[in-house]
């Protein structure tokens, strides 16, 4: 619009950053949000990390040392909803104080987003697709109508499985964008970066995907014309990726983050078909990277070695999803940092173009991308068997015809000159990240 401030392009590369969701599960405490936040600025924001996400039922008064699974809503035979979220006139759900003591005397968590720009970060938030359940019962009226209240843009059919605190909201009824206008303007007021919705899709159901809800998100940020990056969770099937790309800057590849080996192999999978629709403003989104550190809170760790998360790392970077840390940052192990504080492996990610899955077997794996300056190659060779096995890179393959200089990139090693091809030991579920040059 023509004399109208446009808001600048969002998420041009994958966003690097911190997620509290296996850290702190949904107890987070602000204290610890900032505590993780100091590292992140200390350790690793010169690297090009920035963005702190506080992840779900920032809303839920959940005591910190509740460890159970997710904090769902129980009802009264009244019908009164229990224990009640913290939520404004609107329907619109606030930080719990108890968790968030800087949201006291209705500030929200901009002091929080404000703390986090102190440190030259970022702040980013999980939301919830909906409308509150206790809204609805309460007949909230929505902000920007005349009248119009919660119950009557509810969608009661189309819920989450596994968090009961929210319904749908049923676009085609009046009421509904102002709703979803209204929540972007109060994130929008707490000077939010980046929001991540979730239950835009369903585990274990690619059919269900909440387009219009997804355009709604859409279209309440393009109003705000401030920029916000706009994440869509759960997975989707790769039919939806158009949609996807049109409405939204990350989405979300697979279901909730790998927890075992077969299930990282099977990442593979889904980045050799999501690389080729990524582009600035648009990364397929492979979910969290739980590296080198236990959580916080009493729940099941990851239990990786260190190869395995050398690959895991490595194929996040070569598919240019976005790069999610999750854990306790400060417990960081020194072999994790080294992966985390490595710009030439990082710059895989964000620099290169074209990423590709180059040859798969159940074994072996080969992906290789473009480096900036049009000739140089990034190339990640892959070992998935449970055997130390040698994986050979034929040259020409990422056309380069005669000879190249390879440089190990985690290693920060010279390999050395090669014709045609180069072999590369690697140990079981091992990765190497290579540069590979031509000579002229």
């Amino acid at each position: 619009m023509l004399g109208v401030a446009q808001p600048a392009p969002v998420a041009q590369t994958p966003p690097m950053g911190w997620s509290s969701y296996m850290a702190l599960q949904p107890q987070s405490l602000e204290n610890e949000v900032r505590i993780n936040a100091d590292y992140m600025a200390q350790t690793l924001s010169a690297h090009g990390w920035q963005f702190v996400l506080v992840d779900y039922s920032w809303a839920y008064p959940n005591p910190p040392e509740d460890n159970g699974g997710n904090p769902n809503q129980s009802r009264l035979a009244n019908g009164d909803y229990v224990p009640l979220l913290n939520m404004d006139a609107h329907g619109r759900l606030l930080p719990d104080p108890r968790k968030f003591p800087s949201s006291k005397d209705g500030q929200g968590l901009r002091p929080l987003a404000s703390y986090l720009h102190g440190l030259g970060l970022k702040f980013g938030l999980h939301v919830m697709r909906g409308i509150p359940r206790q809204a609805v019962r309460a007949k909230t009226p929505i902000l920007g109508t005349d009248g119009i209240t919660a119950d009557q843009i509810a969608d009661t059919v189309n819920v989450c499985p596994w968090l009961n605190h929210m319904y749908g909201v049923d676009m085609r009824k009046p009421g509904a964008q102002e709703y979803y206008n209204s929540l972007l303007e109060l994130y929008g007021q707490w000077n939010v970066d980046y929001i991540k919705f979730d239950d835009m899709g369903q585990p274990g159901n690619p059919s269900v995907y909440h387009k219009e809800e997804v355009e709604a998100v859409r279209k309440a940020i393009d109003e705000l014309r401030r920029p916000i990056i706009f994440s869509v969770a759960y997975a989707q099937p790769f039919d939806n990726s158009d949609h996807l790309r049109q409405h939204a800057n990350l989405f979300r590849i697979s279901n909730d983050a790998v927890t075992n080996w077969e299930q990282l192999k099977k990442q593979f999978d889904y980045g050799a078909q999501w690389s080729t629709v990524a582009s600035a403003g648009h990364w397929p989104d492979a979910d969290r990277l739980p590296l080198g550190w236990r959580p916080k809170r009493n729940v099941p760790g990851e239990a990786f070695t260190d190869a395995e998360q050398r690959t895991r790392l490595t194929l996040w970077c070569m598919l240019k999803s976005p790069l999610m840390l999750d854990g306790n940052l400060p417990d960081c192990t020194p072999f994790a940092a080294s992966l985390l504080t490595n710009d030439e492996g990082l710059a895989v990610n964000q620099e290169a173009t074209n990423p590709r899955q180059l040859s798969r077997t159940d074994d072996l794996a080969i992906w290789v991308s473009d480096a900036p300056d049009g000739q140089t190659k990034n190339v990640a060779l892959f070992n998935l068997s449970n055997e130390s096995r040698p994986v050979t890179l034929t040259l020409s393959d990422v056309g380069i015809p005669k000879k190249a200089n390879i440089r190990d990139v985690w290693g920060k090693a010279y390999k050395g000159q090669f014709k045609k091809t180069f072999t590369h030991q690697l140990g079981p579920h091992d990765a190497v990240l290579l540069r590979v040059a031509p000579v002229q």
